[in-house]
């Protein structure tokens, strides 16, 4: 295990976890509370454990709160795999079982949320508890499946080939293009600081960070969230940030509460990072509901 300070974090160590002999970045912050679980953080797409620095410099003082790379992604390694929610999935459990050594209450962002999301209901022993924030993932369709167009197939066709989807990284981690996105999903755009379009723009850099954007783009679907949630009986915890133009807050928090009625949920005045937006609220949300939680 090898140990670095984090650069977002300068008060904490940086770890790396070799997991399928590729290295995984991780930071821990905070006590092992005997009456309460540890928390673990999963950033969303493009993210990583630098988007969370707010909410662990905080949640830190009252809970063992630990942040992960998924594989691909931040500082952790970027193998040319094909990438999908069972990997992620596997990664987070693993990493729980050998490195945490006890059930965590895991909170995951937009992909991340889907990733902690498969692991809450397919390895439910590695959580008691699940904060989704503004979560990615396909539901069922109620509609018929529809054979794709002509053109659907020629765009489909299109996008997977090397080049194009080269071109369309090369473009997108420009630091003037990820700036107008964040823009675009933060109302607070003072929250769209030089510091986060950096640790955002960085891995980007990595070699093999181009690979992973194509393998990522052609994955298929996982495992529909409403499947998931039927096979999931931990304590659910939603955080909307209802300006997201992404998610389709509304419509999406309506989906969850039809197959899992028993979830407790908040719609905040944020976009798709609420987290990171509004960290104090999103906090204090997060602590209160974990201290609620049956021992």
């Amino acid at each position: 295990m090898q140990t670095t300070l984090s650069p977002s974090m300068p008060d904490l160590l940086g770890c790396y976890w070799q997991w399928q002999e590729q290295s995984i970045y991780y930071v821990r912050a905070g006590k092992q509370q005997p009456q309460r679980p540890p928390l673990l953080l999963v950033h969303g797409f493009g993210a990583s454990t630098d988007h969370w620095r707010k909410n662990v410099a905080q949640l830190q003082e009252e809970f063992e709160v630990w942040a992960i790379d998924l594989l691909g992604f931040g500082r952790s390694a970027k193998p040319n795999w094909q990438y999908n929610s069972d990997l992620w999935r596997d990664q987070l459990h693993q990493f729980i079982r050998e490195v945490i050594g006890q059930p965590v209450v895991l909170a995951g962002n937009s992909i991340g949320g889907y990733a902690t999301l498969c692991v809450a209901a397919q390895r439910p022993e590695s959580a008691v508890g699940l904060v989704l924030l503004n979560c990615a993932g396909p539901f069922s369709s109620p509609q018929p499946h529809r054979q794709p167009t002509l053109w659907q197939k020629a765009l489909r066709l299109l996008f997977l080939q090397p080049w194009v989807t080269f071109l369309l990284f090369q473009h997108l981690r420009r630091r003037s293009v990820i700036r107008k996105t964040l823009k675009r999903v933060y109302l607070d755009q003072s929250a769209v600081t030089d510091q986060l379009v950096e640790e955002i723009h960085r891995p980007s850099c990595d070699r093999g960070a181009a690979e992973v954007f194509a393998a990522v783009f052609k994955s298929p679907q996982g495992e529909k969230i409403d499947t998931l949630l039927q096979q999931m009986t931990c304590p659910l915890l939603m955080l909307w940030g209802e300006g997201d133009p992404w998610m389709q807050p509304t419509k999406r928090g309506e989906q969850f509460r039809q197959h899992y009625p028993q979830l407790t949920e908040h719609y905040l005045n944020a976009g798709h990072c609420p987290h990171d937006e509004i960290p104090d609220r999103v906090n204090a949300l997060i602590r209160d509901w974990v201290l609620s939680l049956e021992p």
